[in-house]
């Protein structure tokens, strides 16, 4: 049953949610039509509100749940539903694990044409909550109001805050009270410097005016029990920079490298700033098995660092490596999965476009006492060619882990061209993996693959598949 509301919006009756979809949405069908639901789980029959019409779809919002789904569970966070960041904490985690192996499949089946009738169980996090090593929240003058505050019409004097972006809207942040995202001090952190630029009149900046001293914090943790912490400010007022940051470093000893930058572009990112060290070292230590990485605050790493172990062995384990192999490792980071899978190869050579990230690969190389890998910068698929391969050795093996795009197609008919043994493709995005691998499985075929989940409540994935030579 249907009907339309005075804002010419539908609001339809009795839906049952089938199935999830990419991005953490609910999938609903009424006559033939789908509906991306908001907020809902599989199971769930609800009544809807459509407020947005698409030839192809429609999207909705539940105006009231008639049936409860059997794999719903009320969400730990305060926040659920305004946040974006773990839509389905309102779902079992068990349930979350199998919706994500099925996006998998269906994406090599859809996009890829390949059906597989074998594959292994994913893995799934022991940890749920807390499991982030790095955050970052925004500072802002204009705080999302709730309802309640609105519908009230009083003057509402605070509307600083200290958190997430709202979904689709830049210049609105919600005041995060507390996250289940990264272990303590993170939220003590966050809390106390709120207060403190409150009490001692600090301005938070205005996105929209590009005004105020306060822009954003970042927090990274390893599990050595080290701790960063990073303020950008928007301009330089030397005397207010230094009351905050003596502040965290006084309040919090176990601060191992505190550090700031002046961030005064039209957005903020920092990797083309310069971080000023304010108290202690510029990078903090992560240990995976025995190998050490310095991590500093541009450097890229897994942001589940005991999954990430996980998701290494895995690779490692399914590559099949023998000791006369030489390995390339294709978008290596900082070098990361090439120095845990050095010890079984003969040679490892790892290439990456950020010249930055293959510094810290060659300096934690070394420091780990690993002599058979090196590490190149450029532009993959001008870097990727056959006079590199002439120099350097052909791969037996070629490990690649490419970001959420996928390879360039470049890159890609080289893979074809080189004819490798096998293949190793771990990606966070199913969907241009099986674009990628619907072109290699012209000359591969799919011997294993592996799912690991790194980010409990969300829709992400990394999945592990491995491509033999025909």
């Amino acid at each position: 049953m249907s009907k339309r509301s005075r804002n010419k919006n539908i609001s339809l009756e009795n839906i049952e949610i089938i199935n999830t979809a990419s991005k953490g949405k609910a999938i609903a069908k009424h006559e033939g039509r789908v509906i991306f639901v908001k907020g809902a789980v599989p199971g769930d029959i609800c009544n809807i509100n459509v407020y947005k019409k698409r030839k192809k779809y429609w999207e909705a919002s539940i105006d009231k749940i008639i049936k409860v789904s059997k794999l719903r569970i009320d969400p730990k966070c305060s926040h659920f539903g305004t946040c974006g960041g773990c839509k389905w904490q309102n779902m079992q985690y068990d349930s979350q694990l199998e919706f994500k192996q099925n996006e998998v499949l269906n994406n090599l089946h859809k996009i890829g044409g390949i059906e597989l009738s074998k594959f292994d169980k994913i893995l799934g996090c022991k940890e749920i909550y807390n499991y982030r090593n790095k955050m970052e929240f925004t500072f802002s003058n204009k705080r999302w109001l709730t309802k309640e505050e609105i519908d009230n019409k009083q003057e509402i004097i605070d509307k600083n805050a200290l958190g997430f972006h709202i979904p689709g809207m830049f210049d609105k942040v919600i005041d995060v009270k507390t996250c289940y995202l990264q272990k303590d001090p993170s939220n003590d952190i966050r809390i106390s410097i709120k207060e403190f630029a409150l009490k001692n009149k600090l301005s938070f900046f205005d996105i929209k005016k590009q005004e105020g001293l306060l822009r954003n914090l970042m927090i990274r943790t390893s599990t050595t029990g080290d701790l960063m912490v990073l303020i950008q400010f928007f301009y330089k007022d030397q005397e207010k920079i230094e009351l905050i940051m003596n502040f965290l470093k006084d309040q919090f000893k176990e601060i191992t490298s505190l550090l700031y930058t002046i961030n005064n572009k039209a957005n903020n990112t920092i990797y083309d700033q310069k971080i000023i060290c304010y108290s202690g070292l510029n990078y903090i230590t992560e240990k995976i098995e025995d190998l050490s990485f310095k991590i500093g605050p541009k450097s890229f790493f897994q942001t589940n660092s005991k999954q990430a172990e996980v998701l290494y062995k895995s690779a490692r384990k399914l590559a099949n490596i023998s000791k006369d192999d030489i390995i390339y490792d294709l978008y290596t980071g900082t070098g990361t999965i090439a120095q845990f899978v050095s010890k079984k190869a003969k040679k490892v050579i790892g290439i990456d476009s950020v010249p930055e990230a293959i510094e810290a690969a060659s300096e934690s190389a070394k420091n780990n006492k690993i002599y058979n890998c090196s590490f190149f910068a450029g532009d993959m698929k001008n870097l990727f060619t056959d006079d590199f391969i002439s120099e350097h050795g052909r791969p037996d093996l070629i490990i690649t882990d490419p970001p959420r795009d996928g390879m360039h197609k470049k890159v890609v008919e080289q893979l074809l061209k080189i004819k490798s043994k096998r293949i190793v493709y771990i990606s966070c995005n199913s969907a241009t993996q099986a674009r990628d691998v619907a072109v290699l499985k012209e000359k591969y075929l799919i011997s294993k693959m592996q799912t690991v989940d790194m980010f409990p409540h969300t829709h992400h994935i990394e999945n592990i598949l491995i491509l033999e030579l025909r």
